[in-house]
């Protein structure tokens, strides 16, 4: 059984190449299953309110090219990324800043913005392939030390979990903050324009 979710988490062997486009692409339309729990698509976040029609992914294609390898990566290892959020529209960043206006966890979007407003970071954790949880120390959005990378007062497990996270996105260009450890930005993330354009929900 586990061959075989191996082979449809990794189906990114034949992959279709990713062009230069500014337009963002949807990681549902390519061919590596991913795990979803898009929370500000819901009522279940720190605001406390649905902030998104939908739950979609969102990437600069470069991004998205990169994040792709990352889940073969793991899937090899036993798990797949299970995705909390990617492109942010600009006002909805504006909506979490009036509620929490601390950037240690929000980014100010009156100064240079949060790099989901630019579809080139993610927020994500591992679930085994079998879509079991993988403990990471705290909940998403926990705005506590508990989610912070350099705390490492968790037992050996979760410290491992994180390790395993943190190396394997690095691998594939992508970077931490200090305060959260769900939090990746693709490296070259300032040299993409801030967006506003709404998630194309359907109706």
């Amino acid at each position: 059984m586990k061959t075989v979710q191996l082979f449809f988490c990794c189906l990114l062997l034949n992959l279709p190449l990713l062009g230069n486009s500014q337009e963002l692409v949807d990681i549902a339309d390519f061919p590596s299953k991913f795990e979803y729990d898009v929370r500000y698509a819901t009522t279940h976040n720190f605001i406390g309110e649905a902030l998104y029609d939908c739950a979609v992914c969102l990437l600069q294609p470069e991004v998205a090219d990169a994040l792709l390898k990352a889940n073969q990566y793991f899937c090899e290892k036993g798990y797949r990324i299970q995705l909390y959020d990617c492109y942010r529209p600009l006002d909805i960043q504006k909506k979490m800043w009036a509620k929490v206006p601390r950037p240690t966890y929000v980014a100010n979007p009156y100064g240079k913005g949060s790099i989901h407003n630019k579809g080139a970071a993610v927020d994500i954790t591992l679930v085994t392939l079998e879509g079991c949880f993988v403990d990471m120390g705290s909940d998403y959005d926990h705005f506590g030390r508990e989610s912070h990378i350099d705390n490492y007062n968790f037992s050996e497990e979760t410290l491992s979990n994180r390790k395993l996270l943190r190396e394997g996105m690095q691998k594939f260009g992508f970077g931490t903050v200090r305060t959260e450890w769900w939090h990746y930005s693709y490296r070259k993330n300032w040299s993409y324009p801030t967006l506003n354009e709404p998630l194309p929900c359907e109706e």
